[in-house]
């Protein structure tokens, strides 16, 4: 576009354009700090038009997490050579946005000592960031997980076998066990409806540590006949990989002589699953800050199945009482 077109730009036709970018127009007075939004840029903090509104009053719906580093960055645009980007939470009622602020340091452009600039509602593009960061963070703790299990697979096979060519087959046969069970894990194209049953789904998952010891069939599944569906097979399989590798590590599936049972009963509106162990190491309540597998398992809970789970650290082993909603069990 040559100047001389851009010049026959009349203020509506800028003013279409910036409403269909989203933008919303600031200006701030150097020497009295008084700010001037448009409409747009009021209804984007959730304030009402007013002549003596100055940063501070814009600052107390800045994200207590933000707050300095914005007042800060605002006090310093001035001293800024070129433009400048500051991306911030602003709590609008029960809603969190994200806004980025964008202008001219160095005085560039100042007009009757008066700066301008725009803000931007970027909420959708730093959700998606958030949702991409998790899914590397999830991704990430879970290739750890197989690579410890493998590893204890990989020990205690090597206990209970006698020679390399029985150690390699029993080894193979429990990491494509282990691989059918992390299957469950992935999303599956194309099924609809409910894609397996509740005991189906346990025994698959819990099929690779089922003859990890002294004696085969020391997983014990006992739960009535319940339809899963698509969204919550992928979900409750995450969660019971997370148990069984905190177990394979450090509970009742790391010996011999360990024991676990997964029991189920429906309770109204809900389905209580119970991880019982028995026979493995004496446990106790972690203390601090709760780890990443653990944060995951309990925000998976209750977001994806509307439920919790709870833990109880007894003398004789670790029982997890997981509570589903059961209209989210088959969705």
């Amino acid at each position: 576009m040559s100047q001389r077109e851009l010049n026959k730009w009349d203020e509506a036709h800028l003013r279409q354009a910036v409403l269909a970018a989203g933008v919303a127009l600031w200006s701030w007075a150097v020497d009295t700090d008084r700010l001037t939004m448009d409409e747009q840029g009021y209804q984007l903090w959730g304030i009402e038009p007013r002549d003596d509104l100055r940063f501070e009053d814009l600052s107390e719906r800045i994200h207590p997490s933000d707050r300095d580093r914005v007042r800060e960055a605002f006090n310093a645009t001035r001293a800024i050579v070129g433009s400048y980007e500051t991306d911030f939470r602003i709590l609008v009622e029960s809603d969190v946005r994200w806004v980025s602020s964008r202008g001219q340091g160095s005085d560039a452009d100042i007009a009757k000592r008066t700066m301008y600039g725009v803000f931007l509602d970027v909420t959708v593009r730093k959700q998606a960031e958030e949702g991409n960061e998790l899914l590397a963070g999830e991704m990430s703790h879970r290739v750890k997980n197989l690579l410890a299990i493998a590893a204890a697979l990989a020990n205690i096979t090597s206990r209970s076998t006698a020679t390399v060519a029985d150690m390699t087959r029993d080894l193979t046969e429990r990491l494509q066990a282990l691989g059918r069970a992390h299957d469950l894990v992935r999303p599956l194209p194309g099924k609809e409806g409910r894609a397996a049953l509740l005991g189906d789904l346990l025994t698959v998952l819990l099929a690779p540590y089922n003859d990890l010891g002294a004696f085969t069939g020391r997983i014990h599944v006992s739960v009535p006949r319940m339809g899963v569906g698509e969204a919550a097979t992928q979900t409750l399989a995450l969660v019971i990989h997370e148990l069984a590798t905190n177990s394979l590590k450090y509970g009742a599936l790391s010996v011999d002589t360990g024991t676990l049972d997964v029991s189920c009963a429906p309770n109204g509106d809900q389905v209580i699953i119970v991880w019982t162990e028995r026979g493995g190491p004496e446990v106790v309540e972690p203390t601090g800050a709760p780890g990443y597998g653990t944060q995951l398992v309990s925000r998976t809970m209750r977001l994806q199945l509307g439920g919790s789970i709870e833990y109880a650290w007894t003398s004789s082993g670790l029982i997890a009482s997981l509570t589903i909603n059961g209209s989210r069990l088959i969705d």
